[in-house]
């Protein structure tokens, strides 16, 4: 059985070291999106459905893949330890964005990004390694704090790689992005700690066994599917915001510049708020910061729908920075709460899985609603996820809540 016996205060090093390091890679993953599409357009000549479609298909590769694999490496993680997984998967990128810079054709460029989704997992092992470490009375506080690292990351990133690629090129920009994971592969080798006991392969419990150390298994199977939800609802707009953004502003030429605050505004919120959320959330229940989150994020969609100009949305976006900030941490923290150590990365591990089915489901709900429905229906329908989550999560929590009680 995994064990860690480090000094009582030693996670909040390790959560330091995590921090700067899903900062980095929050960077690193984020800052060749904004020309994912116009590269895939430099290796070769497309008609408008063909860029369409390996846009789309270099975009979504590496959640695809992600959602397969993190199973794998969770139960990889809780037999050799959450650290190694930690190195191999900044090794692992570091190695695929570099070749991405080298890319000759689109397929190759497809094919490196599945390749990424295979080497996923810094994220969730990061979370994993400070769940078995934090005490539990903590847990809202750290794993919120360890978030901001994340969304700060892809706050910077996409105004870091549109510099880069105006400055140099996009080749030279995915070189740049495999050296940042190489500063993190380094940081993480050599400064984060974990007292872990592997254990043999012939010990690792099977799926079932897994299952039947949870306390409370229906809790957690019930975390996984609402952190699918929570995803798919916060992409489910992804498609249409900035089209909703220039049919609101009148095609103005200002567009591009109030999209990019729309996209931004969320982030910065959920930056402030996630760490204020967690402690209160240590202090009060989790389960309540995580409906009340749920409650926001209902009656800021519905509004969403129907203003009349940029500045509106703007503000409406920043409460849902807040709401994210409620909701995203706080699964984190049940999930931490509810997990015994030793099968800490396969539970991270599949709620990782089901995060990347909800970021590869929502974009796709939202470009089939605002097809039927045109664009206000987007915001109505990912009101419609939230209120189903909602009622997932206050029956599945029912338990925390007597709990309280007793």
């Amino acid at each position: 059985m995994a064990e860690n016996n480090l000094a009582p205060n030693s996670w909040q090093r390790n959560l330091r070291v995590l921090w700067f390091g899903t900062f980095m890679a929050g960077i690193g993953f984020s800052e060749v999106m904004p020309f994912l599409s116009l590269y895939v357009d430099s290796l070769g000549k497309f008609t408008h459905n063909e860029l369409s479609l390996y846009s789309g298909l270099a975009f979504a590769a590496s959640y695809f893949v992600t959602a397969l694999a993190s199973p794998f490496w969770g139960k990889l993680a809780d037999r050799t330890g959450r650290k190694l997984m930690l190195i191999r998967a900044s090794a692992g990128m570091a190695i695929v964005f570099i070749f991405m810079g080298l890319v000759i054709n689109v397929w190759q460029l497809i094919g490196l990004r599945l390749l990424q989704g295979v080497f996923s997992g810094y994220i969730s092992n990061a979370n994993a390694l400070i769940a078995t470490q934090v005490p539990k009375r903590r847990s809202g506080q750290a794993l919120g704090m360890l978030v901001t690292g994340n969304v700060s990351g892809a706050l910077f990133g996409p105004l870091l790689g549109g510099t880069l690629a105006s400055i140099f090129s996009y080749r030279v920009t995915f070189f740049i992005t495999g050296f940042l994971f190489v500063m993190v592969f380094l940081v993480t080798t050599i400064f984060v700690k974990e007292d872990f006991k592997p254990t043999a392969k012939s010990e690792m419990l099977n799926t079932r066994g897994v299952v039947g150390e949870l306390s409370n298994a229906k809790l957690v199977f019930g975390m996984f599917v609402t952190t699918m939800i929570i995803q798919a609802a916060n992409n489910s707009i992804v498609p249409i915001l900035s089209l909703y953004v220039r049919q609101i502003m009148d095609n103005s030429s200002a567009t591009t510049f109030y999209s990019g605050i729309v996209a931004a505004v969320p982030g910065i919120a959920t930056l402030f708020a996630a760490p204020l959320l967690g402690r209160v959330g240590d202090r009060i229940g989790t389960d309540r910061i995580l409906i009340i989150g749920f409650v926001l994020a209902i009656s800021v969609y519905v509004p969403m729908a129907f203003v009349t100009n940029v500045w509106q949305l703007i503000g409406l976006r920043f409460i849902i920075g807040v709401a994210n900030a409620a909701m995203l941490p706080a699964v984190q923290a049940i999930l931490a709460k509810n997990t015994p150590p030793q099968v800490t990365g396969r539970v991270f591990g599949w709620n990782q899985s089901f995060q990347a089915m909800g970021n590869v489901a929502g974009p796709m709900i939202g470009s089939v609603v605002a097809t039927s429905f045109d664009y206000f229906g987007v915001f109505l329908s990912t009101a419609i996820l939230v209120v189903i989550n909602l009622a997932l999560v206050y029956h599945n929590t029912r338990e925390m809540r007597q709990a309280r009680k007793i």
